[in-house]
C-alpha cells in the first residue's frame, strides 16, 4: 500500500508562487509514475502535471505550461510542484497520485493511489 502526504498549499496574491510537496511511502517509489491534479469548486478533477520514474518524461496541461514545474527526488520519496505566475484560476485543492506500474498520463483512472489533498488559494 502506498500512502501520500501533500504539502505546502496556503493562500497567495496573483503573480506569487508555491511549492507543493508530496512525501510518499512505498518501497518502490523510484519506479512509479507521479502527478498532479486539481480540482476547484463545482468542477471536475483536473490533469495538472506528471513526471515519470526517471524524472524524464514531464508532461503538463496546457493551462500550466510555462507556468508549473514538477520534479521528483526518488532519495526523498517526494515530488514537488513549483508553481509560479499563478492566477486566480489556479485556486483548487491539489492532489498528488501515483501509477504503481508506471505508464500513467493524464487520465485519473490510470493512477492507483492519491493524496487527501492541499489547498492552494490565489486571491486577485
Amino acid at each position: 500500500q502506498v500512502q501520500l502526504v501533500e504539502s505546502g498549499g496556503g493562500l497567495v496574491p496573483a503573480g506569487g508562487s508555491l511549492r507543493l510537496s508530496c512525501a510518499a511511502s512505498g518501497r518502490t517509489f523510484s519506479s512509479y509514475v507521479m502527478g498532479w491534479f486539481r480540482q476547484a469548486p463545482g468542477k471536475e478533477r483536473e490533469f495538472v502535471a506528471r513526471i515519470r520514474w526517471s524524472g524524464s518524461g514531464t508532461y503538463y496541461a496546457d493551462s500550466v505550461k510555462g507556468r508549473f514545474t514538477i520534479s521528483r527526488d526518488n532519495a526523498k520519496n517526494t515530488v514537488y510542484l513549483q508553481m509560479n505566475s499563478l492566477k486566480p484560476e489556479d485556486t483548487a485543492v491539489y492532489y498528488c497520485a501515483a501509477d504503481e506500474r508506471g505508464w500513467a498520463t493524464r487520465r485519473i483512472y490510470e493512477y492507483d493511489y492519491w493524496g487527501q489533498g492541499t489547498q492552494v488559494t490565489v486571491s486577485s
